[in-house]
């Protein structure tokens, strides 16, 4: 069988592709495990190029994607992971690009996978910042009332609505993750507005301050990066007679505060002797103005339902992320 994955020079899409490279399989459309022959990766640019002779990297614009070159041969089994967006700050700031890519780049997905025989499952990338606004409650659940406060947050609701009637129209079969902050993202801060919340541990860490642009009891729901990539294997092999008509499932994840980050890292720092680096406030009302419109924590019962995994300690998170990028 054939992956593709969307997104897939970013972090999460490349750590995906590493995850099945070693699984070997997924669940094709006989039914059955099909081995992953070819995993195309699509992204605007690829920063590191993964040597495997399974993979094959393809660069463009995912709003002008001719998604047929991406299919190429229809009679094998076509597995889909749509993870390709904008992040939260850029979409505020470039509304025009933000419709463009999240909206036109992910309905060209969907149409893709409107072509291809034998029903492929779609697994997208969503976000907790689908949710917003004065009817939010805490913590959030996906029986909530999504009302994002976010073009963001916009974008990736209507995808979901998208991902929901493509399938009940048996076009493919389609399932969305509802994603908390992922951390520790490696490298350096992105736009995303929730940058900080990687921030705050990937700078100390490396013996760096981190500038804090919110409240120090900001709380914010967070997973690691491991549990995420498992989710989306999880989420992909799931029977979708267990799943229902409601396809979007909010990943549970931890509610932590800058002042929990630092007190564990404190604690990696005695345990593993270790300098770390200082977290200092440096208030921007833009961000935190975007971060008040945001769940502070997540009922994911429906995930937990389905055999979806939960986070670790955010120390075991810590020591995963210190184990393959410190």
């Amino acid at each position: 069988m054939k992956v593709i994955i969307t997104g897939g020079g970013g972090f999460l899409g490349s750590q995906l592709a590493n995850h099945l490279l070693q699984k070997e399989t997924l669940t094709g459309r006989s039914g059955k495990q099909e081995e992953i022959k070819q995993i195309i990766l699509f992204d605007k640019n690829f920063p590191v190029s993964n040597s495997d002779d399974r993979i094959r990297e393809f660069s463009g614009d995912i709003s002008d994607l001719n998604p047929i070159e991406l299919i190429n041969e229809k009679s094998e089994s076509i597995s889909i992971f749509h993870l390709a967006s904008m992040v939260s700050g850029e979409c505020e700031v470039q509304y025009d690009d933000a419709i463009r890519v999240n909206l036109d780049g992910g309905r060209n997905i969907f149409e893709m996978a409107r072509t291809i025989n034998g029903r492929p499952r779609v697994v997208f990338a969503s976000s907790i910042a689908s949710f917003g606004g004065a009817v939010m409650p805490t913590p959030i659940s996906d029986i909530a009332k999504q009302t994002p406060q976010t073009t963001y947050g916009m974008t990736k609701a209507i995808c979901e609505l998208l991902i929901n009637d493509h399938t009940r129209k048996g076009h493919f079969d389609g399932r969305s993750a509802r994603l908390p902050t992922v951390i520790i993202r490696p490298g350096k801060p992105n736009a995303a507005a929730s940058s900080w919340a990687s921030g705050m541990f990937r700078e100390p860490l490396k013996g760096e301050v981190c500038k804090l642009p919110v409240k120090r009891n900001q709380s914010h729901p967070i997973t690691g990066f491991k549990t995420v990539v498992e989710s989306f294997v999880a989420l992909h092999e799931i029977d979708e007679a267990k799943l229902g008509d409601d396809r979007a499932y909010g990943l549970p994840a931890l509610s932590v505060t800058p002042n929990i980050a630092e007190k564990v890292l404190q604690e990696i720092s005695t345990e593993k002797k270790m300098k770390i680096g200082k977290i200092e406030d440096a208030f921007e009302p833009k961000i935190q103005s975007i971060v008040d419109n945001w769940p502070t924590a997540v009922d994911g019962f429906r995930a937990e339902a389905i055999g979806l995994p939960k986070p670790p300690s955010l120390k075991k998170i810590i020591e995963q992320y210190l184990e393959l990028f410190n």
